[in-house]
C-alpha cells in the first residue's frame, strides 16, 4: 500500500501580512492544507520528512482582484514534488481486518491515515523591506513510487509585492539535512498588458483641454470613480518647476476644471495620477504653440538694462524660458531704425542679470528681444546720463586704423563715401574722423579681449557740425538785415501786404503750425469722442497726436514709451496737452486725490496709456510747468477731479468756444472761431450721443 507524507511549506514576502484571499491547489494525487493565515518567520512547525524531496520551484505573475479593476500584483508559486533519489520509498502493508492494498485517503483532515504518512516541507521568500510566512501542510502517495518521480505540483496563489519590485522564493523541508531552493523574480509593473486594465496604479486618466475666449476647460477622462486624484498645473522651466496642485476627490468617470485664460502660458503644463504609492503620471502640455499664450508670456516679460560703470548688464524676467536672441543695436534718434551690432547676437540665458559682451554704456544703445523673426522687446539709454552725445557716430575698424566704416541703415559704409547728416558732400569727414580715432578722441564702445579683428568706437561730431552751423547763421543774419531793410524801404506798402497774407492765411487754417497731444481712457465713449475731436480740428490747421494710439511709432517702440517721448516732447516744444476725462478717466484720476508724495506715485497698469499719462502730467501740473487744458464730457463726466483742477477746464460741448479760444491763445484774437465752434460742438453731441 502507499503512504502520504506530510509537508509543510513558509514562504516569505514584501507585502504585509496574510489575507483570505491566498489560495493553495494540488494536482491529483496530492492533498494539503494552509496551516494558518501567516506563520511567523523562523518558528515555523516542525516535522517528519519520510520519502519526498523537492524538485523545481517556479514562480509566474499573477494577480490579486476584490474587483474587476481593483487588482493588485502577485507571484504564484508553483513547487514540483518527487521521490528522493537516494532512499526508497517504504511499503505500508494492508490492514490486519481485510481490505485491499493501495492508496490510503487523501481526503484533508483525515484524522487517522492508517494507509498514509505525512511530512513538513517550508518555502520562505525575502525582499528589501518585508517578509511574510505561509506555512502548508501536504499529503503525498509514495508506496510504489520509483527514485526521482514526480508525485506531484501544490500552487499557492500569490505574494504581493509593489510594481516592479524584486521577490526572491525559498523552498525547504523542516526535516534535518533539508533541502533548498530559492528563486528571484520581478514583480510585473504597468507594462504587463494584463495589469494595464486590471491594476488603479496602471489606469492613468486622460487629460482633454478645450479652450475658450475667456476661461479654459480641462477635463480629467477614463477617472475611476471614488479614488482621489491630484491635479497638478505647472509652469515647465529649465530652472525647475512651480505651480499649486489639486486635490479632488473623482465621483465620475469624466470631470472638468476651468482655468481663467489669463492664466493660460506657453509652458502651463497639466499632470493628474492616482494617489497611490509610485503611480503612473499622465503629463500634458498644451499651450506650447498657442500665438494667444506666447501674446500673453510676452506682456508678462521685462527687459530691463543696467548701466554699470566699465559694462552693459540685462536681465530678461518672464514666467517662461523664452526662445529669444539679445541682440544690441545702435539708435541714434528716437524715431530712427536700430542699427544691429554685428556679431553680438547671444541667446537669452534665462532668469537673472547677464553681461552683454562688455559693451560700454552709451546713451544711442539699445538692446531688442528677437523672436521668431519679430521685436518682442526693446530697451534703450536714451535718459540715462552717461558719457557720449546722441549725435555720436558709430564706427567699425578692422584690422587697424587702416579700415574705417560707419554703421548706418542696415550696412557698413566706408568713410569716403559717408555723409553724415547736414554736413555737405560724401567723405567730407573722412580724415577729421580718422585723426579722432587715432588720437584717443573716440570711445572705444567694443572690443574683443581674444581677438584685434574687430573695434567698436563713437566719434563725436557736434564740433564739426558748429563750425558749420556758425558759417549758416552768418548767412541767415546777413539776408535777415536785408530783409529788414528791405521793409524800413518800403513799410507801408509791405505793411499791407502783410496784412493780406495773414487774414488769407487765418481763414484758410488759423492754427496751422500749432500741436497738440490728445490723451484719453480706453473705453468707447472716449474713443468716439476723441475721433470727433479729431477730425474737427483737423480744418483749423491744428496737428494733434492721441494716445492711445501713435500708428507705427507706437507700434516699433511700445505704447508707454511712445507715450512718454511724446509728452516730452509736448513739454519742450510749448505744445497744448488735451486731457479729455470719460467715466474710466475719473476713476483713474481719483487715484491721486489722496494728495500723495512725489516718490509715491499710483501704479498704472503696463498697457493703461492714460494712467501712465496721469503720471506725467500731474507732478508737471503740480510745478506749474506744461500747457495743459481739460476737456470733461459734460454728458457723463459731472465734474473736474481735484487732482486735475489746477488746469483750465471746458464742459464740453457747451463750452466749445472756451476750448478753442484755449487752444488758440495767446495767437489768434478776434471772431474768427464762429464758423468752427458749431462743428465741432456738433460733432461731440453725435460722438456722445452714440
Amino acid at each position: 500500500m502507499g503512504a502520504l507524507v506530510p509537508l509543510v511549506l513558509v514562504l516569505v514576502v514584501t507585502g504585509g501580512r496574510g489575507a483570505p484571499r491566498d489560495t493553495l491547489a494540488c494536482t491529483q494525487g496530492l492533498a494539503c492544507r494552509l496551516l494558518g493565515p501567516d506563520v511567523l518567520c523562523g518558528m515555523e512547525p516542525q516535522g517528519p520528512n519520510r520519502g519526498l524531496a523537492l524538485s523545481r520551484l517556479r514562480l509566474e505573475p499573477a494577480l490579486r482582484c476584490t474587483g474587476p479593476v481593483a487588482c493588485s500584483p502577485c507571484l504564484e508559486a508553483r513547487l514540483r514534488l518527487a521521490v528522493p533519489r537516494s532512499t526508497a520509498a517504504p511499503r505500508i502493508p494492508a490492514a490486519r481486518h481485510g481490505g485491499d492494498a493501495g492508496w490510503g485517503s487523501t481526503k484533508r483532515g483525515d484524522a487517522s491515515p492508517k494507509h498514509n504518512a505525512s511530512g513538513v516541507l517550508l518555502l520562505a521568500g525575502h525582499t528589501y523591506t518585508s517578509s511574510r510566512c505561509v506555512a502548508v501542510e501536504v499529503w503525498a502517495p509514495i508506496g510504489t513510487a520509483l527514485p526521482g518521480r514526480t508525485l506531484g505540483w501544490v500552487t499557492f496563489r500569490c505574494f504581493e509585492a509593489p510594481l516592479g519590485s524584486e521577490l526572491r522564493v525559498m523552498a525547504y523541508t523542516t526535516a534535518q539535512g533539508h533541502q533548498r531552493l530559492s528563486q528571484q523574480q520581478r514583480v510585473p509593473d504597468c507594462s504587463w498588458p494584463v495589469a494595464q486594465s486590471a491594476v488603479p496604479q496602471c489606469q492613468v486618466p486622460r487629460l482633454q483641454v478645450s479652450p475658450g475666449p475667456k476661461e479654459v476647460v480641462i477635463e480629467v477622462q477614463g477617472a475611476m470613480p471614488g479614488h482621489n486624484y491630484t491635479l497638478r498645473l505647472y509652469h515647465n522651466q529649465s530652472h525647475g518647476t512651480g505651480g499649486p496642485g489639486r486635490v479632488v476627490t473623482v465621483q465620475s468617470s469624466n470631470v472638468s476644471y476651468s482655468l481663467p485664460a489669463e492664466e493660460v502660458l506657453p509652458c502651463l503644463c497639466l499632470q493628474v495620477w492616482l494617489e497611490t504609492q509610485d503611480p503612473l503620471r499622465a503629463t500634458l502640455c498644451p499651450f506650447s504653440h498657442d500665438p494667444e499664450a506666447w501674446q500673453r508670456l510676452w506682456a508678462r516679460s521685462r527687459l530691463v538694462l543696467h548701466a554699470e560703470a566699465q559694462a552693459l548688464t540685462c536681465s530678461l524676467s518672464s514666467p517662461c524660458d523664452l526662445p529669444a536672441e539679445l541682440i544690441p543695436c545702435w539708435q541714434p534718434a528716437p524715431t530712427g531704425p536700430c542699427q544691429a551690432l554685428p556679431g553680438l547676437q547671444h541667446p537669452a540665458m534665462g532668469q537673472g542679470s547677464q553681461e552683454l559682451w562688455g559693451l560700454q554704456p552709451h546713451p544711442n544703445l539699445c538692446v531688442q528681444v528677437w523672436s521668431h523673426g519679430q521685436v518682442q522687446l526693446s530697451q534703450c539709454l536714451w535718459d540715462r546720463a552717461l558719457p557720449g552725445r546722441p549725435d555720436d557716430i558709430l564706427l567699425l575698424e578692422h584690422h587697424g586704423n587702416t579700415s574705417l566704416c560707419a554703421l548706418e541703415r542696415g550696412a557698413c559704409t566706408p568713410l569716403a563715401s559717408f555723409t553724415p547728416t547736414g554736413l555737405g558732400h560724401p567723405g567730407l569727414l573722412e580724415q577729421e574722423l580718422r585723426r579722432d580715432v587715432a588720437m584717443g578722441q573716440c570711445r572705444q564702445i567694443w572690443h574683443h579681449e581674444n581677438s584685434t579683428v574687430v573695434t567698436l568706437w563713437a566719434c563725436p561730431t557736434h564740433k564739426y557740425l558748429r563750425a558749420r552751423w556758425v558759417l549758416a547763421w552768418m548767412g541767415v543774419l546777413l539776408g535777415a538785415a536785408c530783409l529788414l531793410l528791405l521793409l524800413l524801404l518800403k513799410k507801408e506798402d509791405i505793411k499791407g501786404w502783410l496784412k493780406s497774407l495773414r487774414v488769407g492765411y487765418s481763414s484758410a487754417a488759423p492754427l496751422r503750425g500749432r500741436r497738440a497731444l490728445l490723451v484719453h481712457a480706453v473705453e468707447p465713449v472716449a474713443e468716439r469722442a476723441a475721433c470727433a475731436l479729431l477730425a474737427a480740428l483737423r480744418p483749423l490747421g491744428l496737428a494733434v497726436a492721441a494716445a492711445p494710439g501713435g500708428g507705427s511709432g507706437a507700434a516699433a517702440w511700445g505704447p508707454l514709451p511712445w507715450l512718454h517721448a511724446q509728452h516730452h516732447r509736448a513739454l519742450r516744444g510749448g505744445d497744448t496737452i488735451i486731457i479729455l476725462l470719460s467715466p474710466a478717466a475719473v476713476a483713474a484720476a481719483h487715484q491721486w486725490d489722496a494728495d500723495p508724495s512725489p516718490g509715491d506715485v499710483p501704479t498704472a497698469a503696463p498697457c493703461e496709456a492714460f494712467a501712465a499719462a496721469l503720471s506725467c502730467a500731474v507732478p508737471a501740473l503740480t510745478a506749474g510747468n506744461g500747457r495743459y487744458v481739460v476737456a470733461r464730457l459734460e454728458a457723463v463726466v459731472p465734474a473736474v477731479p481735484a487732482v486735475l483742477r489746477a488746469a483750465p477746464a471746458f464742459a464740453l460741448p457747451s463750452e466749445t468756444r472756451g476750448f478753442l479760444r484755449a487752444l488758440a491763445a495767446p495767437r489768434c484774437r478776434g471772431r474768427w472761431l464762429e464758423p468752427y465752434v458749431a462743428a465741432v460742438a456738433e460733432g461731440l453731441r453725435r460722438a456722445v450721443g452714440e
